[in-house]
């Protein structure tokens, strides 16, 4: 007998973890997100409904999004089946949370996390659902910080740990590989975890990691953001943090498999590209002074490194 998938208890924590996400953001920057509710028809390729909350030029944010998504379709677009091809054609239904938040201050670094489920119903009634947990957080500062980094990776290590020692250094690593610029030969920050495919522990087990990875957001960036939040910036900073923010840009839209997922099932356009920082830019052939701050971060935290 297949186990039994609870997905109102998931969606319901997804709901309840964005308002809490939003409630502890609100705290921190002093502004109120904006709430956009909305719903894919019958006439869409997509089904469903969600709700993005979103802070723009805040006292803190200069750009926040948090999306809650549960929508279904009729196949599988090809990000979602390239390792899966058996799963090729089959309907789905997905749900999660993803976020990524854009500081103003370039020494506040962006981060990004995200947590869902897929479900593949069988293609007749007595073939059992294929189904999925899949997420995790990483990030991005502009200017090196190594006490952020180990707090960060700390806590993302702290949440997996009761789930199986295995499982951090596993989905540390996985983070590496997957939040890297091919074309640039360089990671998008120092990682934290990433991981997609997991059901190995159960629906129940593996649904209580993906709560305790979504639970430890806050802690894992809050402090970070307390520490660094009034440290002095001026023009030089704030046109780094541009030119490192492009790098951002490049890996969500050449790479990033949930940009892929959205825009190839027919997703809400602005939901998706919420993820945009506000400011970006590019310059040609550019590199950092030697010895400068901004080039110790390219050399020594844009690479694949044991942080605890």
């Amino acid at each position: 007998m297949a186990e039994q998938i609870d997905t109102t208890a998931v969606q319901r924590y997804l709901q309840d973890l964005q308002g809490h996400i939003v409630a502890g953001l609100e705290a921190l920057d002093g502004k109120q997100f904006l709430r956009d509710d909305w719903t894919k028809d019958a006439d869409s390729p997509l089904r469903g409904n969600g709700s993005s909350r979103i802070l723009e030029q805040g006292n803190l944010f200069e750009r926040a999004g948090i999306g809650y998504s549960h929508v279904s379709g009729t196949a599988l677009p090809p990000s979602a089946t390239a390792a899966r091809a058996e799963l090729t054609g089959r309907r789905f239904e997905a749900m999660g949370v993803s976020m990524v938040l854009h500081p103003r201050n370039p020494h506040v670094p962006t981060v990004h996390m995200n947590v869902r489920l897929f479900i593949a119903p069988g293609k007749h009634d007595a073939e059992d659902p294929v189904w999925w947990f899949g997420g995790g957080m990483d990030l991005t500062p502009y200017y090196p910080v190594t006490d952020d980094a180990v707090h960060f990776h700390r806590t993302c290590r702290d949440a997996l740990q009761p789930h199986g020692a295995d499982l951090y250094p596993r989905f540390k690593d996985w983070c590496d590989r997957y939040f890297f610029l091919k074309h640039r030969g360089e990671c998008r920050g120092i990682g934290g975890i990433f991981f997609d495919d997991y059901c190995s522990a159960g629906f129940a087990g593996s649904f209580a990691m993906l709560r305790s990875v979504g639970n430890a957001f806050l802690p894992a960036y809050r402090p970070i953001v307390e520490r660094r939040r009034d440290t002095p910036y001026g023009e030089r900073e704030r046109d780094f943090q541009a030119y490192r923010r492009g790098r951002y840009v490049e890996f969500n839209l050449v790479y990033d498999r949930g940009t892929h997922f959205g825009l190839q099932s027919g997703g809400r356009a602005e939901s998706i590209l919420m993820s945009m920082p506000p400011i970006a830019q590019w310059r040609y052939d550019w590199t950092p002074a030697p010895g400068s701050a901004e080039a110790l971060l390219t050399e020594q935290f844009l690479k694949p490194r044991n942080w605890l």
